[in-house]
């Protein structure tokens, strides 16, 4: 999957305009945008961070920090390579609107993100969405596929390992097995798997031993991690080529040390989050069980805290969030359009720092 990124690389390499990360610290700064130095201002120590960078990364917002942040993150997640981004949102953006190119197919599942249907469409690739967790209709879609793709084209296939209104789990396993028999690469968004599922909280494809079938994963720092920012995880060639192409990249303000300096220690704390992970698994547990006695019909979800209890009507279930936000419980109501008519729900996400008698 990495040649035809290769080539458009290598093209951009013989025009003499290939961008490269650099970091050029400890100068006199005559290139930031930083016009009243509030960016360099910080708390006391260097440990502290710089409180703005003064750039996108290709101009001056770039440090050895950044990049040395990226290599361990990566290794943690079992990739070869990681490019951060300014949020889930820009990383997904990022990332499909640049690698699926004209004469290219993304296939994706109907519930992914708005995220990544934004990505989707900003690519010049055709695109084509697959009934939620259906491998019968993801193989109808990939047999399609092939009648759509150019001399070079390419299929991706795009799902989420945890959806975030549903909180069910992605077949991932199978996915992986269809999209290798028509070559598709597939792409993976980790944002409500990551710090729950693998034995350090790695996410689901380390969890499964999937890496080296996934051609991109998206990991956000804003759940589970609790800082901001995300990472695209997959080959050198990968990094390479969004540092390239990816335009959230190119042309915007680089997160500060102050944004990156909590992720590193949010990074060395999931190691020694097992206990909470049990603990959250078993309250996950707690809930199925009592809401099942209760509403079968109603319940759904996966083995992720993220729970659901679906009341149709927008009215419905305004109503009953607002009941349960009176007797002290945040809860809030999803409603129509941001989920089917029909599906309005309860989202109820359970925390390590919930206990036993709050779930009652």
């Amino acid at each position: 999957m990495e040649n035809p990124l290769e080539k458009r690389l290598q093209k951009r390499e013989e025009e003499g305009n290939l961008r490269q990360l650099t970091t050029l610290e400890d100068r006199v700064d005559f290139t930031s945008n930083d016009y009243l130095g509030l960016a360099r201002e910080s708390k006391g120590k260097r440990t502290t961070g710089r409180t703005g960078s003064g750039g996108s990364r290709l101009l001056i917002g770039n440090s050895s920090y950044a990049e040395t942040l990226e290599k361990k993150i990566a290794a943690f997640h079992k990739a070869e390579a990681g490019l951060i981004f300014n949020s889930g949102y820009d990383a997904n953006i990022g990332l499909l609107s640049c690698v699926p190119v004209r004469g290219d197919v993304i296939l994706y599942d109907a519930l992914v993100h708005a995220s990544i249907r934004d990505g989707i469409r900003l690519s010049t690739a055709r695109n084509f969405s697959f009934r939620h967790n259906d491998q019968e209709h993801l193989l109808q879609r990939l047999k399609m596929a092939k009648m759509h793709l150019g001399a070079e084209g390419r299929i991706y296939v795009v799902v989420e390992s945890v959806y975030s209104m549903d909180g069910d789990e992605a077949p991932l396993k199978e996915i992986c097995t269809l999209s290798q028999k028509y070559n598709a690469a597939v792409i993976v968004d980790e944002a409500h798997a990551v710090g729950l599922f693998g034995a350090e909280g790695e996410g689901s494809v380390v969890a499964f031993g999937l890496q080296e079938q996934i051609f991109a994963r998206v990991v956000t720092f804003g759940k589970a991690l609790g800082c901001h920012g995300a990472i695209v995880l997959g080959s050198q060639v990968l990094r390479n080529y969004l540092i390239n192409f990816s335009r959230p990249f190119i042309f915007t303000t680089a997160l500060p040390e102050t944004a990156l300096i909590p992720v590193e220690k949010a990074y060395k704390k999931l190691a020694e989050s097992i206990l909470n992970r049990i603990k959250t698994s078993a309250l996950v547990d707690l809930f199925k069980e009592l809401t099942s006695e209760i509403t079968p019909s109603a319940q759904q979800g996966g083995n992720a805290p993220i729970q659901v209890i679906k009341i149709p009507g927008n009215e419905n279930a305004k109503e009953a969030a607002e009941g349960l936000q009176k007797d002290g419980y945040d809860v809030r109501a999803i409603l129509h359009p941001t989920v089917p008519e029909g599906s309005e729900r309860l989202r109820i996400v359970i925390h390590a720092f919930n206990t036993e008698e709050e779930i009652k």
